[in-house]
């Protein structure tokens, strides 16, 4: 069983090198006419296909919506009771038929040309109806399948995936698509969590804690615990002067016993602590807490007033590793 899992494996990476280096060299002009194509579509990207180039296509159409580009899926069989009403003049067509001659797409041809719309195909016959009928042919042809049979979609499916993905990502690419616009359209779960901005996540208000310069640090561990954030701005106005921290007030204690007790929040300060913007992305935060061991960051715009704090915690969630 093993021996037949590594050979599936190498079959696929096998397809999928070969499929590189013709994108490298006989297919690369096709693939850049392609993203031209996709770029100056004025409409959305219809994907459509059967079985299992049928999910391919439904994976395609979710990477392209996911950058940027709008798409949908249009099941090639529910086309032909109704679902043809989804394809719109000024759409692109991308069809994806290993064997190029799938009835189901092929009675798509008509109105695809009714309505003039441009027509990409991924196939493994570029001699077939469906790649002769096509304004571009990519190739995605394979020298074996991984099934032993010789009949599963197997290494097909994986290069028209990968094809797919380089078409989606050359596409996004060229729109200038950024973290900004990805976290946009991605509000919700792991990757949400990761791209939300610091200003969403920070503790503000009546929830951050702060003290004066003057504040005697009895009422600096007052305002720590009270807070339940570990650490406290020191601010004068609005202005960051520095922080107190857990760490900060356990060393102190170890150097100065209860003394510390009598001294002020500008004398135990941490001056020109690590800061970072509100407009900044949650895991820019969180790489910089884990670089400098740090467990908070005080949130401030670009004249040093605290907008903030930003707690470990607020970002070490379920959704955010």
């Amino acid at each position: 069983m093993k021996r037949i899992g590594e050979n599936v494996v190498r079959i696929e990476a096998d397809a999928l090198c070969a499929l590189a280096d013709r994108l490298a060299g006989p297919m690369a002009e096709k693939f850049s006419q392609a993203v031209e194509m996709l770029h100056g579509c004025g409409g959305r990207v219809v994907v459509t296909g059967m079985g299992k180039s049928g999910l391919v296509a439904r994976k395609l159409a979710a990477t392209f919506n996911s950058t940027g580009t709008p798409s949908l899926f249009l099941h090639p069989a529910e086309a032909r009771h109704g679902d043809l009403g989804m394809l719109a003049r000024g759409d692109l067509v991308i069809a994806l038929s290993y064997s190029g001659e799938t009835e189901e797409i092929l009675s798509l041809l008509p109105q695809i040309k009714r309505l003039e719309d441009r027509l990409v195909v991924m196939t493994g016959e570029l001699g077939s109806t469906l790649a002769q009928a096509a304004d571009l042919a990519l190739d995605c042809s394979v020298a074996q399948e991984a099934c032993s049979l010789g009949l599963a979609p197997t290494a097909s499916t994986t290069t028209m995936l990968a094809l797919g993905d380089a078409l989606a990502m050359a596409l996004s690419e060229k729109r200038g698509f950024q973290e900004e616009d990805f976290a946009n359209l991605h509000p919700g779960g792991k990757l949400g969590k990761r791209l939300a901005r610091v200003h969403t996540l920070m503790h503000s208000g009546d929830a951050l804690p702060r003290v004066t310069a003057q504040t005697r640090m009895s009422e600096v561990i007052y305002e720590m615990s009270r807070k339940k954030l570990g650490v406290t701005t020191v601010v004068e106005g609005d202005r960051l002067l520095g922080v107190i921290s857990d760490g900060d007030l356990r060393r102190l204690l170890e150097r100065r016993g209860k003394d510390v007790l009598d001294l002020t929040a500008a004398e135990c300060m941490t001056r020109d602590p690590k800061t970072i913007a509100p407009d900044q992305f949650a895991i820019t935060a969180l790489n910089i807490m884990e670089q400098k061991k740090i467990t908070s960051l005080v949130v401030v715009d670009g004249e040093r007033r605290v907008q903030g704090i930003l707690h470990l915690h607020d970002l070490w969630g379920t959704e955010m590793v």
